[in-house]
C-alpha cells in the first residue's frame, strides 16, 4: 500500500470526535508516523499495531503534536516481546517533555532518538530532510522524498523561507491553517498563507490541517484556494490519500 492516513486535524486541543495532529504514511510496507498529538494513538491502532511501526517523526514538543508518543511508548514498552527500539526523529525538547509524563518507563528503552533538524536521514525508503521554522519552541518542518513521491509538512509553524524548499515541487504539501481571514502571526500559518506558500513552492496538491477547534474548515479551503490554483484538500480524521 502507498497512502497517507489522517489521524488527527485539530490544533491546540481536539474538538469532540476528532484528534490533534497526526498522520500515518505507508509506502510499500514501511510505516512512518508524522506527529502524535492528543487522541491519535487509538486511531493509529485501527490501522496497524504499535509494534508494526518503522519510524516516528515529531516536529516539536507542543503536546498537540507529541502527547500520544507517551501512549505509544507504553504500548511498545509493555509488549511481549518488546522488540527493537523504534527510530524517533524529533527536535530537542520532545523527549524531555514526554519523559516527564513517564516516571517509571525510560523512553530510551523504546526509542532510538535522532535529532531534528538535520542535513538528512535515510528512513526506510525515504530521505528525510528538515529545517527550522518559526514557532514558539524549536520546530522542524519536514520533507520526505522517495522515487515517485515528494511530501512536505509545515507542522504548526509560521511562514519562513525554508517552507518553499521543504515543499518544492511536492506531490503533497501538508500545511497548517490555524488562522483565518486577516489574522497573522509569525509563529503560525493562516489558510491564505498556506495557499501562497504552496503556490510559491509549485506543489501539486495542498492538504490543510491544524485547524482551530470549531473553525470553518470550508472557509479555510476557500481562502487557501484564493492563493493556490492547485487542488486544495481539507484534512479529516480517517481520510486516506493515495501516494
Amino acid at each position: 500500500m502507498r497512502g497517507l492516513t489522517v489521524l488527527g486535524t485539530c490544533g491546540t486541543w481536539p474538538e469532540a470526535g476528532r484528534a490533534a495532529s497526526g498522520f500515518l504514511l505507508e509506502y510499500d510496507g514501511f510505516r512512518l508516523v508524522l506527529d502524535l498529538g492528543y487522541g491519535t494513538l487509538p486511531r493509529l491502532l485501527e490501522h496497524c499495531g504499535a509494534g508494526e511501526l518503522d519510524a516516528v517523526v515529531i516536529t516539536h514538543e507542543h503536546p498537540d503534536h507529541c502527547a500520544d508518543l507517551s501512549a505509544l511508548c507504553r504500548a511498545r514498552y509493555f509488549a511481549e516481546p518488546r522488540g527493537a527500539r523504534l527510530p524517533l526523529y524529533c527536535t530537542p525538547g520532545v523527549v524531555e517533555r514526554v519523559q516527564a509524563m513517564e516516571p517509571t518507563e525510560e523512553l530510551s528503552e523504546v526509542f532510538e532518538v535522532h535529532r531534528l533538524p538535520s542535513d538528512g536521514h535515510r528512513v526506510g525508503p525515504f530521505r528525510l530532510e528538515s529545517a527550522l521554522l518559526p514557532h514558539h519552541v524549536p520546530h522542524a518542518g519536514v520533507r520526505l522524498t522517495t522515487p515517485g513521491l515528494v511530501l512536505g509538512y509545515s507542522g504548526d509553524a509560521g511562514p519562513g523561507d525554508a517552507l518553499a524548499e521543504l515543499a518544492a515541487d511536492a506531490d503533497l504539501f501538508i500545511a497548517g491553517a490555524t488562522l483565518r481571514g486577516p489574522d497573522r502571526d509569525p509563529h503560525l500559518l493562516s489558510a491564505v498563507e498556506a495557499g501562497a506558500w504552496a503556490a510559491r513552492a509549485r506543489a501539486r496538491r495542498l492538504l490543510l490541517t491544524h485547524f482551530w477547534p470549531g473553525g470553518d474548515r470550508d472557509g479555510s479551503a476557500a481562502e487557501a484556494g484564493s492563493a493556490f490554483t492547485g487542488e486544495v484538500l481539507v484534512a479529516e480524521e480517517g481520510l486516506v490519500l493515495p501516494c
